[in-house]
């Protein structure tokens, strides 16, 4: 082939390479300018504050289970005490329950955070409809898509954190998902439901909290019963030691036995720290009682009490954990 054959060849090619690599560009560059044009003019239909932004440059976009990314928005997750008040209480109120029932996950999230703002600076606006609010912050803790549900976790803590017992009755749909997420893979949704189940534990009286617990500490699921068992042991001692005795240190005792032989070493771990609490309280009444210690003497003794309320072998652990642990405090 000759030379200038050759140099026309190679010029065609290059200005084949050209081409496409500017249809490609021209193929590529809408998606961005419609993506954003899509959520300024969602925003601009906002009542309320948003909480959602484009995706900013070093920032993980919010991810779908499956793992695609989603390239148009990216929730924020702002912390309770940096929540700011709402402009239109009554505008929010109006249109919480069909934010949360929405099917654009979007605004479900910051309708999530309006009901936030509202049990931080409104709680009392939300009373009314406050069970509704809790089936809808349930569903949205089974969304598959992170974002939501992360959102709601939050959500739960801030509902704990301002109705306390109020939502007792209305409490087992969140507990049972919060127990789920904290036992998940997840890291940031399982580190949230952690911390909401501190909330929950803090802010609700541990008198109408261990009977919701309770049956979560023989689910078959090994980490929820773990999981159940760290709030249980959390909650036991808010009763302090009137209420313990009041509760019964013998029910107690029997829960606390039957961890201790759990699967996960959480749950074992909760329970260790359950019956020295028990044994310091028990101890506490009976150094107080001399009289009936000396009338009773198999009364007086904690190993005594831990055999006339358990069976053999959970008698046997149960004196040998707060045995060690009382050995390791005296040396």
């Amino acid at each position: 082939m000759s030379e200038k054959a050759l140099k026309d060849l190679n010029t065609i090619l290059g200005t084949e390479r050209k081409s496409e690599g500017s249809s490609k560009a021209c193929l590529t560059k809408p998606s961005v300018d419609n993506a954003d044009e899509n959520i300024e003019e969602w925003q601009k239909k906002k009542n309320c504050p948003s909480l959602v932004s484009p995706p900013v440059n070093g920032n993980q976009a919010v991810t779908e289970n499956s793992g695609a990314e989603v390239g148009n928005a990216e929730v924020e997750y702002i912390e309770s005490e940096n929540l700011t008040d709402l402009e239109d209480v009554d505008t929010c109120l109006k249109t919480l329950i069909a934010g949360l029932d929405s099917k654009d996950w979007v605004l479900v999230c910051d309708t999530l955070n309006n009901v936030r703002r509202l049990s931080i600076f409104h709680k009392e606006a939300m009373l009314d409809m406050l069970g509704d609010v809790i089936t809808y912050i349930a569903k949205s803790l089974k969304s598959p898509r992170s974002a939501v549900c992360k959102t709601a976790i939050m959500t739960s803590a801030d509902i704990f954190c301002a109705y306390n017992d109020l939502i007792i009755d209305s409490l087992d749909p969140l507990l049972v998902q919060l127990l789920l997420k904290s036992s998940q893979d997840k890291r940031f949704v399982c580190e949230a439901a952690e911390r909401a189940l501190i909330s929950m534990t803090t802010w609700i009286s541990p008198i109408s909290l261990l009977p919701k617990l309770q049956p979560y500490l023989k689910n078959r699921n090994p980490r929820i019963r773990a999981k159940a068992s760290m709030c249980f042991s959390r909650s036991v001692p808010r009763l302090g030691a009137e209420g313990i005795k009041t509760y019964g240190i013998d029910k107690l005792i029997q829960v606390a036995a039957s961890q201790l032989s759990d699967q996960l070493p959480e749950s074992r771990e909760a329970a260790r720290a359950l019956l020295l609490e028990l044994q310091k309280v028990y101890e506490k009444f009976h150094d107080v009682m001399p009289a009936t210690v000396s009338e009773h003497p198999e009364m007086g003794s904690w190993e005594n009490f831990c055999q006339s309320k358990l069976s053999p072998l959970s008698a046997q652990a149960v004196i040998r954990v707060t045995s060690i642990a009382r050995e390791g405090l005296v040396s």
